[in-house]
């Protein structure tokens, strides 16, 4: 909760800029210019360099994120604690493991925005926590589900995020789609393994509850 988050794989980042020769065949010309990385900005090669208003717009965004993802740990942590097979066990280890990495890289991305981490990340955790492991106590089939049904979320919240980003934050981008990518993994591979269907006012409340802390989030 308050030690550095650590990444197994390295912080996601845009490709570089494609060039080409101009026809005299002199020195390269970049086609897109807003894959240039912003001089004097650590880590952040495939960004081109915000204006303050857009630093602040992609901060407040990748801050939700990486409240969500000090949620998922919670709620991996809460149904892995009291799962009964040992094979859903290690499922939700595995993906609690990879959205590590996506809290690791949105604490990355944060710093490199001279940003911070939501002051109440604590009551998300603790929040988190206990839903994941009343969603286990209910049976393995019921907290797969619960997963299918997280994911699916995350990824609309992620969905919308990449199309709320600054243009020229290719950095954010390049994270957000390797998270996307993960969470649809995460989710695919609970329904393969026998997730039951949550029922309709559990999916409207889980989403009103997921919608209290984006906002919040994004502005404390």
């Amino acid at each position: 909760m308050f030690a550095p988050a650590h990444a197994s794989r390295p912080v996601p980042d845009a490709p570089p800029p494609v060039t080409t020769a101009t026809e005299a065949g002199t020195a390269p010309l970049e086609v897109n210019a807003a894959m240039r990385a912003p001089a004097g900005t650590p880590s952040s090669a495939g960004s081109a360099p915000l204006s303050n208003e857009e630093r602040r717009k992609s901060a407040s965004l990748m801050r939700v994120n990486h409240a969500g993802e000090v949620a998922a740990q919670a709620l991996y942590h809460g149904q892995a604690l009291v799962s009964r097979s040992p094979s859903t066990r290690d499922m939700l280890l595995h993906a609690a493991r990879e959205e590590a990495d996506h809290l690791a890289w949105c604490e990355t991305r944060l710093k490199e925005l001279d940003s911070r981490p939501s002051l109440l990340n604590p009551l998300w955790y603790c929040g988190s926590f206990a839903i994941g492991a009343l969603a286990a106590a209910a049976g393995d089939r019921t907290s797969l589900g619960f997963v299918v049904e997280t994911e699916r979320q995350v990824e609309g919240h992620i969905n919308e995020h990449l199309t709320r980003l600054p243009a020229e934050d290719a950095r954010s981008r390049a994270i957000l789609n390797v998270m996307r990518t993960d969470e649809i993994g995460h989710g695919a591979t609970a329904k393969a393994a026998g997730a039951s269907e949550l029922p309709a006012p559990v999916r409207v409340l889980m989403r009103n509850a997921a919608r209290v802390m984006t906002t919040a989030a994004y502005w404390i």
